[in-house]
């Protein structure tokens, strides 16, 4: 009798420390997708490769490193667009070198394009769950070669260039059209907290 009461006060308390960790506990966060806003205002790069053959794609990686990379130290310190566009007016010779210094160090005997301006023409995009309809844009576009591939685009001015929107879903028209144009922040759902004390499950079996 005595080794069942001892065995009853233990699960009792082993119920009651169970409980409080299980309150105090703090709650698993909602993982909370920012939304990613271009502003009115802003500068894009566009950059078309080739075809969609390996290649051709890594031949506009190389492009798209070389050129962001460059571009990216030019505006860091620009506080407003329109500086942004007349530096890269007056720079657009020198991307054209670095599009054309890759080119040649990768033995590639492609024609390229580079320009600039408000009307370059850019599909619609999905980013995570954030459509950017299609659209004319301003921006700097290269094209290499037939410029028939998928392409990779980023914001220049304000600075976006972390992300790589090349790796959007592209969508027709007719079904970016359906979706809501607002971007808005997506909650998941908060999964529940499961705690579990093997000793407890261990006594209320021995109990039960």
């Amino acid at each position: 009798m005595r080794k069942h009461t001892k065995l009853a006060i233990i699960y009792i308390l082993l119920l009651f420390i169970g409980a409080t960790l299980t309150v105090n506990m703090k709650p698993v966060e909602a993982e909370v997708t920012v939304p990613v806003v271009i502003p009115d205002e802003a500068i894009r790069l566009r950059i078309l490769a080739n075809s969609n053959s390996d290649e051709d794609q890594v031949l506009k990686e190389k492009v798209r490193d070389e050129v962001n990379k460059e571009i990216t130290v030019w505006v860091e310190e620009l506080t407003s667009i329109q500086a942004a566009r007349d530096l890269i007016q007056s720079r657009l010779g020198d991307i054209e070198q670095i599009v054309e210094k890759v080119l040649q160090e990768e033995n590639s005997d492609f024609e390229y394009t580079v320009g600039y301006g408000k009307q370059v023409k850019f599909p619609t995009k999905l980013y995570g769950s954030y459509l950017y309809p299609a659209g004319e844009y301003e921006a700097i576009l290269i094209t290499i070669g037939e410029g028939q591939g998928n392409n990779w685009w980023c914001v220049l001015f304000p600075p976006l260039c972390f992300l790589d929107f090349g790796n959007g879903e592209a969508v027709d028209a007719a079904e970016g059209e359906s979706k809501e144009n607002n971007v808005q922040v997506v909650v998941e759902e908060e999964p529940e907290v499961e705690v579990k004390f093997f000793v407890v499950e261990w006594l209320s079996k021995l109990f039960s």
